[in-house]
């Protein structure tokens, strides 16, 4: 079995290493040769340039495709995969699209495996170990009201007058805040047209409690059946979402001013003035900060709350956000290739055992995972 790594930029290095590191077959596809050759050459010289056809003629089956590429790749290279019967992996959503793909990828016996890098992915692992969890708890009870509550987000370890800094074009981050965001607040749902619209703040239970501003990301409903709640749940709030400094939407107020009739040339030109005055320098490091929490309660008050809590920088490892959202990424394809993964297209997965194995491997990546017990 060969693995098919496409794309080297700069959230999939870790885990590409890792992976040739422990070695497993491994050929290295992208664009620019020089740039994988930076990224991997000291380890391997199977690096090849990224042509979809090249790739389709040396895949065979049981391989696995990894689309560390755009998103607009990622539907045709899990199509290639099919019909090679092989599998697949990227860290990114699930779309529409790849969704489609479900009844011919289980027919073929491949897995597309999707939302395995850090967020979505490892907050997945998280919801899942709580939900599990609760469950099994003696106060699991239908009448409870439940609070779910998953923020996210990469910040700067060295915090800065913008109270954010880049790592990749910020254009991405911009057209970004022009999307609503659908979540449940008091039992109803929620619909937010802009993040500013809902922002609010999260006190995260690290070792010394960090207050943060948070806010509501893309539609946070779907994944309460992702989630595995129970539907005789009562649930009073449930929010994925983006965790920021604290004093962040005040430095960005003229931002969402702005950008809420830009046109994309005007948000191209943004992009390129914050590339320029907050990116990050090298060896600078970023801060990744995840919190996911569970809390149950009755008339009285929480009766089951939990959140898991994690924090992370850059070390003398590389960026902390390049090793979570890669890492992940390499262990869905062992785990694909070993077959414990089920035919079709999937998120992250929510079997315990694989939960927690998972999860103690995303504890070495960390400065700090801890899961808090509130009651």
């Amino acid at each position: 079995m060969t693995i098919h790594w496409c794309g080297t930029g700069l959230s999939a290095i870790p885990g590409l290493r890792r992976l040739i590191e422990a070695g497993h077959e491994v050929t290295v596809w992208n664009r620019t040769l020089d740039k994988a050759r930076d990224a991997v050459g000291d380890l391997t010289p199977r690096i090849e340039v990224f042509d979809i056809d090249r790739l389709g003629a040396e895949l065979q089956p049981e391989d696995v495709v990894v689309s560390m590429l755009p998103a607009d790749w990622h539907v045709p290279l899990a199509e290639l995969a099919i019909a090679k019967g092989a599998h697949f992996v990227s860290s990114s959503y699930i779309s529409p699209e790849m969704r489609g793909l479900h009844a011919k990828a289980q027919i073929k016996g491949v897995s597309l495996v999707n939302e395995v890098g850090l967020d979505p992915g490892i907050d997945h692992l998280m919801a899942h170990a709580l939900v599990t969890d609760y469950r099994t708890s003696p106060r699991c009870d239908a009448s409870n009201a439940l609070k779910f509550l998953s923020y996210c987000g990469g910040i700067p370890k060295h915090p800065n007058p913008f109270r954010y800094k880049f790592s990749w074009s910020p254009l991405g981050v911009l057209k970004a805040l022009k999307s609503p965001s659908k979540s449940l607040r008091d039992f109803r749902e929620f619909t937010a047209p802009r993040p500013w619209d809902a922002l609010g703040h999260y006190t995260a239970p690290l070792p010394s409690p960090e207050t943060f501003e948070v806010y509501p990301n893309r539609d946070s409903l779907p994944f309460i059946e992702e989630y595995r709640f129970d539907p005789t749940w009562r649930i009073d709030t449930f929010v994925r979402g983006t965790l920021r400094l604290d004093g962040w939407a005040e430095a960005w107020k003229d931002v969402f001013t702005e950008v809420e009739t830009a046109s994309d040339a005007r948000l191209k030109e943004m992009s390129d003035t914050f590339w320029g005055e907050n990116a990050y320098g090298e060896d600078e490091p970023d801060r990744v900060v995840l919190c996911v929490s569970l809390e149950a309660a009755d008339a009285s008050g929480p009766v089951w709350h939990k959140t898991y809590v994690m924090d992370a920088w850059g070390d003398a490892r590389g960026s902390a956000m390049a090793r979570l959202v890669s890492v992940p990424v390499s262990l869905a394809v062992e785990a694909a290739m070993a077959g414990e993964l089920p035919a079709g297209v999937q998120a992250a997965p929510s079997e315990p055992e694989m939960v927690q194995r998972w999860l103690a491997e995303v504890g070495r990546l960390t400065q700090h995972l801890d899961i808090v017990d509130h009651t």
